[in-house]
């Protein structure tokens, strides 16, 4: 996928840091399969982590890092979704498709963290919070561009600041400066 790397970055992560590493109202899209693509696609990621998986997942995470505070946000997750297709034309994906599911994002609960949209390079990329009240309830991404797209979300109570307590591990990028942390 060309787009740039710290949006590529932040798919991958909450898409595969967290869990190890419905309707448009709440926090779990309805996502397509998009099996109709798999075909076209040079490059095709289908993961979906939920229920017994993600328990699983979960235990292995334990293992490797002791059942620490930092696993508590792996806990609240219920599921993890990505799909991601890399395409070698332009337009071989209906963007009406990925419309849809970005559509969702409208709807109630849901709140913007992040919108980068850039009309030459047909790169644009959201990043969508569901909240009930200041409770986190779930996360998308989409990140589409001519030739690929990503679909991420996570669902469960995701706390800021256990978030911000496991940043630099897992996988997950390290985020606050030092001059951050002082303030």
């Amino acid at each position: 996928m060309t787009l740039p790397r710290y949006l590529a970055a932040l798919a991958a992560t909450f898409a595969l840091a967290l869990p190890v590493t419905g309707s448009a109202a709440g926090p779990e899209l309805r996502i397509p399969d998009f099996s109709h693509l798999s075909s076209k696609a040079r490059d095709s990621v289908d993961i979906t982590l939920d229920g017994f998986l993600l328990r699983i997942a979960q235990k292995f995470a334990a293992a490797d890092s002791g059942d620490s505070e930092e696993l508590a946000i792996l806990r609240d997750i219920k599921s993890v979704r990505v799909r991601n297709f890399e395409f070698e034309s332009v337009d071989a994906y209906s963007k009406e498709d990925v419309d849809a599911v970005r559509k969702q994002l409208a709807g109630p609960g849901w709140s913007p963290l992040a919108q980068v949209h850039r009309r030459e390079s047909q790169q644009h990329v959201d990043v969508f919070l569901n909240m009930s009240g200041d409770k986190i309830l779930g996360l998308a991404v989409i990140a589409s561009e001519p030739r690929s797209f990503t679909i991420v979300n996570v669902v469960g109570n995701i706390d800021v600041d256990k978030l911000a307590k496991i940043e630099g591990e897992f996988g997950i990028p390290r985020v606050t400066t030092e001059d951050t942390q002082e303030q």
